[in-house]
């Protein structure tokens, strides 16, 4: 299976003020973008070649870095423009509330730690939310890595390179993540991929 880089499901300046057009035309239409023209290469020729993506991801974690990071990197950014929508955050669906509390107490203290874990990446890396065994957990990982190699199903990721923030809040790290938690989460969809991953 030969990657390709899926249309945006919103305008380049449908999330605008909390990401902005430049941010989306760099990092949709050249970094994520590259991610799928260097995997290609990568993957010609190797044991991997004709395997899904989340194969690919599993396998090549720590035998082929240089695919996994350009992989593990479009598996993460091909689920993160589907993690965000124009006007989220808000309601978050029952069934998944009801999860998010039973697994960290309140719905405030699961965005609290997940926020957390994606300003305490250091370096390049993203923050999680996760389920594992069952249960609903926030995590960070560095580079492309993601739960998918460590046992976990991603529910919600968000990109902390510094290149999907960087041009609308310079070094606020923080700022871009409650942005994100706040005005851009489409919670509907994290809400099936928990529905899967806990079915």
């Amino acid at each position: 299976m030969t990657f390709s880089l899926p249309n945006l499901p919103y305008a380049h300046d449908a999330l605008a003020p909390y990401m902005s057009k430049e941010t989306l035309e760099f990092h949709h239409d050249k970094h994520h973008l590259a991610y799928v023209n260097n995997g290609n290469n990568l993957l010609k020729g190797s044991e991997w070649e004709g395997k899904s993506l989340e194969e690919i991801v599993r396998g090549s974690y720590g035998k082929n870095a240089a695919l996994f990071n350009n992989a593990g990197q479009h598996y993460n950014h091909s689920q993160f423009w589907k993690w965000m929508k124009p006007n989220g955050g808000g309601k978050i669906p029952g069934a998944l509330e009801k999860a998010l509390i039973d697994s960290f107490g309140s719905v405030d203290k699961a965005k609290e730690d997940f926020i957390q874990a994606g300003a305490t990446q250091f370096g390049s890396g993203w923050g999680w939310l996760a389920v594992v065994d069952g249960k609903i957990v926030a995590n960070k990982a560095p580079n492309g890595e993601s739960p998918l190699v460590h046992n976990g199903k991603p529910i919600l990721g968000v990109d902390v390179w510094e290149h999907s923030y960087y041009i609308d809040y310079r070094n606020r790290r923080p700022d871009y993540l409650k942005a994100f938690v706040d005005h851009l989460v489409n919670w509907e969809y994290v809400a099936e991929l928990y529905h899967a991953a806990a079915g």
